[in-house]
């Protein structure tokens, strides 16, 4: 869907600038634009090895662990149809502090691990769990603490305090993972949102399938 999306907006610019009698001012900005894509790339390179690099000590250091114990009493409440001993919520734990830390690399395994420890609990094999989506919410709108990608484009782009968008993202993304996890946990209370497991088979209805 998406290449069709840009293949849609490079087919209007060229009929465009055609119509126009400015397709050379199109293939112009073409060349421009990749130039500059391949410049901001090459700059970003530095900056993210060495944002990424003292994630990675902070991660070896124990401090996602650290942060992993802090949030888990939180993570308790969000999630009360995960016992307290479950892989799942040990992964959905890590998940989130890798997450907030700008660790995207380790957040992305432990993701995929929460998701699946969560289906293993999920009776409605077709259909995501409220402990599915409400994980889902709080890991698309995960707090960022670092914001190393934002960073590394804004000194690569010549700021004068690129660091200044620190505070920002904070309150940004704390606001979103409010209103995500919130509509989560509202939508689950509405009964056209409610799914109901499926029917545990009687035991003597289930042996007379058996020859």
């Amino acid at each position: 869907m998406l290449n069709a999306v840009w293949i849609g907006l490079i087919v209007i610019a060229v009929v465009v600038g055609a119509a126009t009698g400015r397709l050379d001012a199109v293939t112009k900005a073409a060349f421009d634009s990749s130039r500059g894509a391949v410049e901001l790339a090459i700059g970003l390179v530095g900056v993210m090895a060495l944002w990424l690099g003292v994630m990675k000590i902070a991660e070896e250091a124990g401090i996602v662990r650290v942060l992993a114990r802090l949030l888990r009493p939180v993570a308790r409440r969000l999630f009360p149809d995960v016992p307290a001993d479950h892989p799942a919520l040990a992964a959905i734990v890590l998940n989130v502090s890798a997450s907030w830390l700008g660790l995207g690399n380790a957040a992305t395994p432990l993701g995929l691990k929460a998701m699946e420890e969560l289906q293993k609990l999920n009776p409605a094999k077709d259909t995501a769990s409220n402990a599915m989506v409400t994980f889902l919410a709080l890991n698309t709108s995960s707090i960022t603490l670092v914001p190393a990608t934002i960073i590394a484009v804004r000194v690569t782009l010549g700021s004068a305090n690129p660091t200044e968008i620190v505070a920002p993202t904070i309150l940004a993304s704390a606001c979103a993972t409010v209103v995500a996890v919130g509509a989560a946990k509202l939508l689950e209370r509405l009964p056209v949102f409610r799914v109901a497991a499926p029917p545990t088979p009687h035991p003597e209805t289930a042996d007379e399938g058996r020859p």
